[in-house]
Order: structure tokens, then C-alpha cells, then sequence
């Protein structure tokens, strides 16, 4: 007999029954559904409905939880937004006041504060150890239908996303776990219930595409906020697109890249204003750092930029200018 056919046909040969594999199948959902299951009956109770007013009128509702056990809420920016007023309502039925700490609608984060140890807090786990396909948990209120767990995975890492002042958030995490509307500013997780990111935005025509904010990035976001009250940013006073450069500017300059910013707008008294830059100018960098469009001065205008002097780099015409500038914090 042919050693491949004895290989398959051999009695002695390791070939497992079946029922055996349909059992072990079994076993490995029921470890999934008993993951997800466990997740949702731990950190539910951390979870809460934010609901916002607007003088007596109801503004919206969104998800928080707590993550911190002195009474401190991560929530969404677009959640809290011209809020007067603030409400957590509880797993088991409870209505809390809730204050807000600050805000930052570039990275869509916001801290609320409650009554300490109203609210069990969420470990906080690793966002840049997450694996493409891991589990991924999340419980909100989408719709309303408070305190909804669904489950999927962590479909992509590395994402970008405009929030809705415009500024790009790095770093995103994709996830087939279902969001809805409600869902914002609740936690994903990962099996071991620890918050992975903060729930922020679907693609309304789409299924099964989905955001979370990393949570370092929330975190990081929520120190400053804590700190200060707010997020500071270096300001540079332009408006702009982003714009291609022409072949023979770019072999005529040595510039690394294809694309720039181009200047539509200088505000009066800016750092660009006092620096010279004008309307119809292409800023290819900032100090060493390559500018190939809007989104790169956004990343590269952060807080320890504040009060740097540097140089911007523009091309105006066939010339190439180098013009000194210090940033200043942005209002």
C-alpha cells in the first residue's frame, strides 16, 4: 500500500471521530459566549446612560463609563456638547448628577465627574497591544435600549478619523462590534474586560464598520483635561489645503515629497502673520519635519510645540523661503 494511503486508511493512524470535533467546536463557543457573558456581567455596572439638557429640554443621550474610582466618566466630546446640564443613569436604575471636567472635540474625549464610589471603575487596558482579530466587546446604549452588549473583533489598527473640528485622529480602532447611535462613549473591550478604547462613530451605510478612540489616546486626553481643564495645542493661524507641487519645483528644491499646504487664509496677528507667510503660499515644512498636508501640521502642532521657535518652509512662486516663526498656544 502506498505510504500516503496507508497514511489515511491505516487503523492505527490518529483520525479523530466526528462527534469529537463537533464537541470540541461546541466547547470553544461556549468559551466565547461565557467570555462575552462574563465581560458584560463585570463591567455593565461601570457603564452609564449620559443624557444632556439644554436649559429644561432634553439635548441627547450617549454612554460613559468610569475609569477612575473617585467618580470620573469617559465619555465622547460630540455627547457633551453644549450640554447645561449633565445626567448618568446607572445599571440598576439610578439617576446621578454629573458635572463636566472639560472637553476636546479633536480627539472626540470628554471627563465628566460624579459622586465618588457611586460607579465601579473599568481597568484600563493596552490599545498599542492590540492584535488585528482579537475580541472585541462593547456595551452602550445605542437607540435608547440601555445598557446593549454586542461582540465582534478588532477588524483593522492604525486607522485615521476626522473628528468635527476637522482635526484627523490617528491611531483608530476598527471593530465589526455593532454601534449604533447611543453607543458613543462607551467602552470597548477586550476579553478580559479591560477598556480598549472609547466607542465613537459608525459609517451609517456601512456594516459592520466601526470606531473606537484608543485608549491611550483617552487617556492622555483625560490627564490633560483633569490637569488643566482643557487640551493646549501650538496655534499656527493659517487655513488651508492641502495642494500637489509641480515636478519641476520639487527637483528644483530637492523636496521629498509630491504635496503641501496650501495658504488660503492668514488670521491677523497670528505667529503666520507676524512670520510673513501670505495667502497663496505652499508650506512644505515646520522646522524638520515634512508638511504634505493639512493633517500633518495637525499632528505635528501639539502641546510641546507651544512657544517654540522654528522655522516654516514655503514655497511663493519659483522661490524657496525659510522664514523664522515662534508658535504660539492656541485659544
Amino acid at each position: 500500500m502506498a505510504p500516503k494511503l496507508r497514511s489515511i486508511l491505516d487503523p492505527e493512524s490518529r483520525i479523530v471521530p466526528s462527534t469529537q470535533v463537533e464537541k470540541s467546536d461546541a466547547e470553544l463557543l461556549d468559551a466565547y459566549s461565557e467570555a462575552v457573558a462574563g465581560v458584560a456581567e463585570r463591567i455593565s455596572p461601570s457603564v452609564v446612560q449620559v443624557r444632556s439638557f439644554r436649559g429644561d429640554r432634553p439635548a441627547g443621550t450617549g454612554s460613559g463609563f468610569a475609569f477612575t474610582p473617585d467618580g470620573y466618566l469617559l465619555t465622547n466630546a460630540h455627547v457633551v456638547h453644549g450640554a447645561t446640564d449633565l445626567e448618568a443613569l446607572t445599571l440598576d436604575g439610578r439617576h446621578l448628577t454629573a458635572s463636566l471636567v472639560g472637553s476636546d472635540p479633536d480627539t472626540d474625549v470628554a471627563v465628566m465627574k460624579i459622586d465618588p464610589l457611586e460607579v465601579p471603575a473599568v481597568a484600563l487596558g493596552d490599545s498599542a497591544k492590540l492584535r488585528v482579530g482579537q475580541m472585541a466587546i462593547a456595551i452602550g446604549n445605542p437607540f435608547g435600549f440601555q445598557f446593549t452588549v454586542t461582540a465582534g473583533v478588532v477588524s483593522a489598527l492604525g486607522r485615521s478619523m476626522r473628528s468635527e473640528t476637522g482635526r484627523i485622529i490617528d491611531e483608530v480602532i476598527q471593530t465589526d462590534a455593532a454601534l449604533n447611535p447611543g453607543n458613543s462613549g462607551g467602552p470597548l473591550l477586550n476579553s478580559r474586560g479591560e477598556a480598549i478604547g472609547i466607542n465613537t462613530a459608525v459609517i451609517p451605510a456601512a456594516q459592520g464598520i466601526c470606531f473606537a478612540v484608543p485608549i491611550r489616546t483617552a487617556q492622555r486626553v483625560a490627564l490633560a483635561l483633569l490637569r488643566d481643564g482643557e487640551v493646549r495645542r501650538a496655534f499656527l493661524g493659517v487655513g488651508g489645503q492641502s495642494a500637489p507641487i509641480r515636478r519641476l519645483a520639487i527637483r528644483a528644491h530637492e523636496l521629498t515629497g509630491d504635496s503641501g499646504m496650501l495658504v488660503l487664509q492668514v488670521e491677523s496677528g497670528s505667529p503666520a502673520d507676524r512670520a510673513g507667510i501670505k495667502e497663496g503660499d505652499l508650506v512644505v515644512a515646520l522646522g524638520d519635519q515634512r508638511v504634505e498636508g493639512v493633517d500633518d501640521l495637525h499632528r505635528i502642532l501639539v502641546e510641546t510645540m507651544i512657544g517654540v521657535k522654528t522655522t516654516i518652509t514655503i514655497l511663493r512662486g519659483n522661490h524657496r523661503i525659510d522664514l523664522p516663526i515662534t508658535l504660539a498656544r492656541r485659544a
